[in-house]
């Protein structure tokens, strides 16, 4: 039996503890779990640490970011012998085949050097729904997959290739973290997601959502929940350390440049302002940046120490 490691990194984490750890338990297939705490102050460590005595926990004296602390469950997991890796979100739960019928997708896949990250289907909170940001990017990709119609129709495929999948439900073969490596720790929060699929398809790797699989996902169901005033930026540095476009520095200088002058042209004032702004900041980083870029590129299992 080829091990499964859960990594969940918990920040104020009761609301959803229960439901989320028992249905661990419930797995049809043997799960070893690790929580990586980012200080959370609701008791959410003893409550775990009391009920679900199985967990392996870490504790960070400070708030280590998303990715970060995923990143030092992944390398406990793999140190272990993990073969599989499934990062899944303090907010969500499994059922009892979730993970096997992954794990079928991936032994029937033609080309598993191929798979990058298997995804079950995001349910909302209700049950009654999808989660709403699935049906997004599932509509971004409806040429690609007509998965609408197959829905419609009720002939769904066992899995589809979609171009991205959020984090609350990722399913890492071992291969995938050998080659693209952990979450870029210069994300703190925001893009690094995004950025990790830019090195999947840097290393030709595909994102399978798998309709035989699912899983809940307890995030608000409105798209306008994220801070794009937060991602906005985060954005723009996930563009320039895409490894998949050499020139992608040069490039995004320029557009920002162009959109500073236009803006300034038209007498939107502020948002010239604002857009300089961005600029000054991406200049002082820029150094730092190409040097991640670099090391994404070049290094194996990047940001990991496994």
């Amino acid at each position: 039996m080829q091990k499964t490691a859960v990594i969940i990194v918990t920040y104020n984490a009761m609301k959803w503890a229960e439901k989320c750890f028992s249905s661990l338990r419930k797995s049809s297939i043997s799960v070893k779990t690790i929580v990586v705490d980012n200080g959370s102050t609701d008791g959410t460590q003893d409550f775990i640490k009391n009920n679900y005595p199985e967990v392996e926990f870490i504790q960070s004296e400070e708030n280590l970011g998303f990715g970060k602390a995923n990143n030092l469950g992944i390398e406990k997991a793999y140190k272990q012998g993990a073969e599989f890796f499934y990062l899944m979100n303090q907010d969500a739960w499994i059922f009892e085949d979730t993970v096997a019928e992954l794990l079928q997708v991936y032994h029937q896949f033609p080309e598993k050097h191929s798979v990058g990250i298997l995804s079950p289907v995001h349910i909302d909170g209700s049950g009654e729904k999808l989660d709403i940001f699935l049906e997004k990017y599932i509509a971004m990709n409806f040429e690609k997959t007509r998965l609408i119609s197959g829905l419609y129709f009720q002939s769904l495929k066992p899995w589809y290739d979609l171009s991205f999948i959020n984090a609350a439900h990722w399913f890492l073969p071992k291969d995938t973290i050998e080659k693209v490596g952990g979450f870029n720790p210069y994300f703190f929060h925001y893009g690094e997601d995004n950025e990790y699929v830019n090195r999947l398809k840097f290393y030709r790797k595909k994102i399978l959502l798998c309709t035989r699989s699912k899983a809940v996902h307890d995030g608000k169901q409105l798209l306008n929940k994220v801070d794009y005033t937060k991602y906005t930026d985060t954005s723009l540095d996930t563009k320039i350390l895409d490894p998949n476009d050499a020139h992608s520095h040069r490039t995004e200088l320029r557009e920002l440049k162009k959109s500073i002058m236009k803006n300034i042209f038209t007498g939107n004032r502020n948002e010239a302002r604002r857009l300089y702004q961005t600029l000054s900041r991406i200049r002082k980083k820029m150094p730092e940046l190409l040097r991640n870029k670099e090391i994404l590129k070049n290094s194996q299992h990047a940001f990991l120490d496994i």
